[in-house]
């Protein structure tokens, strides 16, 4: 086996989004890193030293920057930015950490990663790795994506080049538990490229590391993580709606059963984002491929689904109940990412809640000082209104707050006769709103 020395090895990381900028900006600390992605504009920026996910900061993107690849060979270490293929010709290490998202009927894309691999082909060499971390079915790293890189290549898989997988586990906007901090599944296509690839993110990961059996026993252990955290939220949720027809705070109800040892805090909410809302459904698919039909798994996809249209309706029965105007009223959204204190908007399931209380011939208006409004215009169609909003809350009829960004903690906001407050993350105080999921 004629693999590169890791002391002596150069990193491709396919990818510099939420996931592959961290990972880059770990190895490049260590390593020769070469940062690929296909969008010049995000290649721009990132050779300017600013990253607008807000991952990593600037100056630590900055400080291991270099501005060529002579620079980087020189240095033996570094992160080389670039959206050009020849720049990773000369990695032995390529990993992939392009996204996994679904379509409209809710069915597994793996298109790109099978464009990454059919790129990472065209330059692979023999005694090369090829590492895949986006969340996947099991099964998807040796059945679809390696066939393509033998046929794109003409190298034989085990022989001449080899795989690995190591799914990737960040939290975004998360500050404390960061891509080193978390400690990180491995596995190999060989027991010896399964040693080289944990050995590699050993040498980064802080937290440590564990070497699965097998490459799709931790593609199966990525995917049901966040199957298992999209069950217990549809659980609370369904929770929820039941307490609110009895005329009980689920709140208080959550606290008071947390006083036992082994309950399990979770809490009401819109499940979206690039992982528990999409992720269910590539273990789903692979199930109903082999003729099984996940009952639970996708019977609580369906509920968090529901969740945004639930809020809405809550919020126009609070409206009807004050006799306040729902049909042309205006309500204001305070947020719109998926998250709170993170600019990520992709899958949010605000969206629903705003759709739904404009399908009632309402004027709806959505703050979010984290969201980037040309993305939040390209991607929805929404016009996000500016800060002024603070000053001029009496305009409003309703007032949702659907994310908790550390900025709505302080707002003045308190229900009135003419005016709804809900609050969807449990935030306020329940003395100054309506009602809470």
């Amino acid at each position: 086996m004629n693999l590169t020395p890791l002391k002596d090895s150069k990193i491709a990381i396919i990818g510099l989004g939420y996931v592959g900028l961290p990972l880059a900006v770990a190895f490049a600390e260590k390593f020769q890193t070469v940062g690929y992605d296909i969008h010049g504009q995000r290649v721009d920026e990132l050779q300017k030293g600013r990253d607008r996910t807000l991952e990593v900061e600037d100056a630590e993107l900055q400080a291991v920057l270099v501005n060529s690849p002579v620079a980087l060979e020189e240095n033996k270490k570094g992160l080389f930015v670039s959206d050009d293929i020849s720049a990773i010709s000369s990695c032995n290490i390529f990993i992939v950490t392009v996204p996994t998202p679904t379509d409209k009927h809710h069915r597994p894309v793996l298109t790109p990663m099978i464009k990454a691999s059919e790129m990472i082909a065209r330059v692979l060499k023999k005694g090369d790795v090829v590492i895949y971390e986006s969340t996947v079915y099991p099964g998807v790293t040796e059945e679809e994506c390696v066939p393509v890189l033998e046929r794109e290549s003409g190298l034989v898989f085990n022989t001449d080049f080899f795989a690995g997988y190591s799914p990737e586990r960040i939290n975004p906007g998360d500050k404390e538990h960061t891509v080193t901090k978390i400690l990180k599944v491995t596995a190999g296509s060989t027991p010896e490229i399964a040693t080289y690839v944990d050995d590699l993110y050993k040498s980064v990961i802080t937290a440590g590391t564990h070497k699965a059996s097998s490459i799709k026993v931790a593609e199966a252990a990525k995917v049901i993580e966040n199957s298992q955290r999209d069950i217990n939220i549809a659980f609370v949720n369904e929770l929820s709606k039941i307490f609110n027809l009895l005329g009980i705070d689920t709140q208080e109800v959550l606290e008071a059963a947390g006083t036992k040892w082994n309950f399990l805090p979770f809490k009401p909410g819109l499940v979206g984002g690039h992982c528990i809302g999409v992720d269910p459904y590539y273990l789903a698919q692979k199930a109903q491929e082999m003729g099984y039909h996940p009952e639970i798994i996708l019977a609580g996809r369906r509920l968090n689904d529901s969740m945004g249209k639930h809020v809405a309706t809550e919020v126009i029965k609070l409206m009807m109940r004050k006799d306040l105007k729902v049909i042309d009223s205006k309500v204001l959204i305070l947020g719109f990412t998926f998250k709170e204190d993170c600019p990520d908007v992709r899958n949010t399931r605000v969206i629903d809640i705003y759709q739904e209380l404009k399908s009632f011939d309402m004027e709806v208006d959505v703050y979010d000082p984290w969201a980037d409004p040309e993305e939040v215009k390209h991607e929805y169609g929404i016009d996000l209104i500016n800060n002024n909003t603070k000053q001029n809350l009496d305009q409003y009829a309703a007032i949702i707050l659907a994310v908790a960004h550390k900025e709505f903690r302080s707002w003045e906001v308190e229900a009135s006769k003419s005016q709804v407050v809900y609050d969807v993350k449990g935030v306020l105080a329940k003395s100054k709103i309506d009602s809470r999921l």
